[in-house]
């Protein structure tokens, strides 16, 4: 079938797309680098604020750079979010500053797939969407936070205020190496295992020191075993520390952090229950007094119906535009598509380019995709406002 003609000429615009990229993978906006995020979005600030009739405001966010939010239709009934995030994993002093091209399609940078180009898909998809007949039927808000790569913390409550504003979401993080896009996610937490136990000369025989690194070491063990008898549940230690400077001396303190995954949400306690009963246990066993604390952050994206019924309009829309087929999977990385299906605003999420070795110096983008998801993200928004698409 014919596509509208703003959506059909997005691929001659990919010369242009990979430009812009360029200059927004390389401006620096790492989650902790405040003055990077402020100029990352005031460079969004500058593209999105073009969209005719759109209003843009800036969100303060607890503890780190504002978000922005831009806007147009308010007032129409039926409303989607689109939804990305522009800070990167590669802080102020990370040597992955530069993009390059690795080949005429692939482009090598900081960010260019995780999430710049998911950000200029969005915009492209926007623009395209504007200039199409049915557009004034319905509204829309592209929510662009800039904490996400550190749990989206400070801007967590907009994503909460979400279903207030929308019937449905579209989250651009990158697609899938082979372009399936996410199904579900893993939710994610973390635990930090601090072990106290008792100094003494190590010399002293017998000894009555209890050594905290060994206590916790054990403590890591057994927790590092629990996703063999908890299916869907993947634990990762990491960061471990303790005792001191002298080797004479039993150590009465170590400490551990771990990085917990879980598929379902009844998945949640059962596991911090086990952890803490394994705490106990290796507290008995050493002498030493064992103390978790943390939980979820994230709790998992589990697939809702209304997603389902969306999905397969979405694969229509991509036959239509000629992206070569693809489905949907489940993956352990979280996004803020987890908020807002805890928020309980359905979404798809993993819409934008193709990309890989995400958070990574190899981290890379095809180009040629940012046009081609842009073109289905905005058949989609214009066959929604056409009336042949349903949110019911």
């Amino acid at each position: 079938m014919a596509l509208p003609s703003p959506v059909a000429r997005l691929p001659e615009r990919s010369a242009e797309f990979g430009a812009l990229l360029v200059k927004w993978a390389e401006i620096n906006s790492g989650s902790g680098h405040v003055a990077g995020l402020d100029r990352m979005r005031a460079a969004l600030r500058e593209e999105f604020g073009r969209i005719p009739g759109a209003t843009v405001e800036e969100l303060p966010c607890a503890g780190t750079a504002a978000a922005l939010r831009v806007s147009l239709r308010p007032e129409a009934k039926v409303r989607v979010l689109l939804s990305g995030h522009f800070d990167t994993v590669f802080e102020a002093d990370d040597p992955f500053q530069r993009c390059q091209w690795l080949d005429a399609e692939r482009l090598n940078g900081p960010g260019v797939a995780d999430m710049k180009g998911g950000l200029l898909t969005m915009l492209a998809a926007l623009q395209a969407f504007e200039q199409t007949p049915h557009a004034a039927n319905i509204g829309w808000d592209a929510l662009l936070n800039p904490d996400e790569e550190t749990g989206s913390h400070g801007s967590a409550h907009l994503f909460r205020e979400a279903p207030r504003r929308a019937q449905f979401a579209l989250v651009f993080e990158p697609a899938r190496p082979n372009g399936d896009v996410v199904h579900s996610r893993k939710g994610t937490g973390s635990l930090v295992a601090t072990c106290r136990g008792r100094a003494a000369h190590a010399a002293k025989i017998p000894n009555d020191g209890r050594n905290a690194i060994l206590g916790l070491s054990d403590f890591l063990l057994v927790a590092s075993k629990v996703p063999a008898e908890m299916s869907g549940v993947l634990v990762n230690v990491g960061n471990i520390r303790g005792g001191g400077p002298a080797t004479n001396v039993v150590p009465d303190f170590a400490t551990a952090e771990l990085d917990l995954r879980v598929t379902r949400e009844a998945e949640r306690a059962p596991l911090l229950a086990r952890f803490d009963a394994l705490a106990a246990e290796v507290s008995a066993r050493h002498g030493v007094t064992l103390e978790l604390r943390g939980g979820f952050n994230r709790p998992p994206k589990e697939c809702l119906p209304l997603e389902e019924k969306v999905f397969a309009a979405w694969q229509r829309a991509a036959a239509d535009v000629g992206v070569p087929r693809f489905s949907w999977v489940h993956t352990g990385g979280a996004s803020d598509g987890n908020l807002l299906t805890a928020a309980g605003l359905p979404n798809l999420d993993g819409l934008g380019p193709i990309g890989d070795q995400l958070h990574s110096a190899r981290e890379f983008v095809v180009v040629s995709t940012i046009a081609q998801r842009a073109q289905l993200a905005a058949l989609f928004l214009h066959r929604l406002a056409a009336g042949e698409i349903s949110l019911g």
